[in-house]
């Protein structure tokens, strides 16, 4: 019997104009949009539907993520299609526990709004950088950065890639060394902070004291954890998870191959892009991965699934 997960993308995902075929065909995702739109102190449907500069500033981009994803996933569940499991990469990580019924929908939308807006005011702009690191396997790039100043690993995202954050100096430097140590390409990410670096840490101190005055519910299905790559069964867990994954590694190649060993055998990938589907692909080759970014994949892939 086939075994079912939800996986949301994260920060950098993100396009204009994603989500508004499915404000156009669904009433269901309509309402999603025009509840979060009336609730943020932006207005989110112009950020997400039309060319903006904006929708890449991360207090923007989360918030917009985090809608869309959901209001793709409420389509979904009214084709009878739902999930035993969840995970999101990063911010989709909430995308996932809302998912999960752990967070309602709107408190996940608003309560990421405050995480983006903590997390540009966290660390002076141009003072933190990331990087994507090719063709090393983890422990080799462990060993290599672990002497290096203000440089840590943000992300185990498949086998032959992580990224580095940190100082961005100290990132220049690392990706100049990681050159000669092994890596085929080191690629600078086009973001505003040091995300998932230590420089976090007093973000996720403040987005604790958020995500405390939330009513977190009961788990529906478990989801897997970023910092712990395992699964999450108790709200209770919930808070420290968050507010420790701000400055925490995303053990991304962990989680999936967590899942995978539960029994999962089919992933749905929601929400803009099909990155998560590349980086299944890299880690194993005999589960299905399906995508749902736009509105032509729900009848294709509810006529698999149902």
């Amino acid at each position: 019997m086939r075994k079912l997960a939800f996986i949301y993308p994260g920060q950098g995902a993100q396009k204009a104009g994603m989500g508004a075929d499915f404000y156009r065909h669904s009433k269901e995702a309509k309402e999603l949009f025009d509840e979060a739109d009336q609730a943020l102190d932006f207005p989110l449907k112009e950020i997400c539907f039309e060319q903006n500069d904006k929708l890449n500033e991360t207090s923007y981009t989360q918030p917009a993520m985090v809608t869309t994803c959901l209001a793709m996933t409420r389509v979904l569940t009214t084709r009878g299609i739902r999930p035993d499991i969840t995970a999101g990469l990063s911010l989709g990580e909430y995308a996932a526990i809302a998912a999960a019924g752990a967070l309602e929908e709107l408190d996940a939308i608003l309560l990421v709004r405050k995480r983006g807006l903590l997390m540009e005011h966290a660390v002076p702009a141009g003072e933190g950088a990331m990087c994507a690191i090719l063709g090393m396997t983890g422990e080799d790039l462990e060993r290599e950065v672990r002497d290096i100043r203000d440089v840590t690993i943000a992300n185990y995202n498949c086998p032959g890639q992580m990224v580095i954050t940190g100082k961005t100096e100290a990132v220049r430097a690392a990706a100049e060394h990681l050159k000669t140590a092994g890596a085929k390409r080191t690629i600078p990410l086009n973001v505003s902070g040091p995300f998932h670096s230590p420089f976090l840490r007093t973000a996720g101190e403040r987005l604790r004291e958020e995500i405390e005055k939330l009513a977190l519910h009961p788990l529906r299905v478990p989801y897997v954890a970023n910092v712990t790559a395992e699964k999450v069964e108790r709200q209770e867990e919930i808070c420290d998870l968050l507010s420790g994954g701000v400055s925490s590694p995303v053990k991304w190649q962990q989680t999936m191959e967590y899942m995978i060993e539960e029994g999962v055998d089919t992933f749905v990938e929601i929400g803009p892009g099909r990155t998560l589907s590349g980086f299944l692909k890299k880690i194993n080759t005999q589960v299905s991965v399906y995508q749902i970014s736009s509105w032509e994949d729900v009848e294709r892939v509810a006529s698999e699934l149902c």
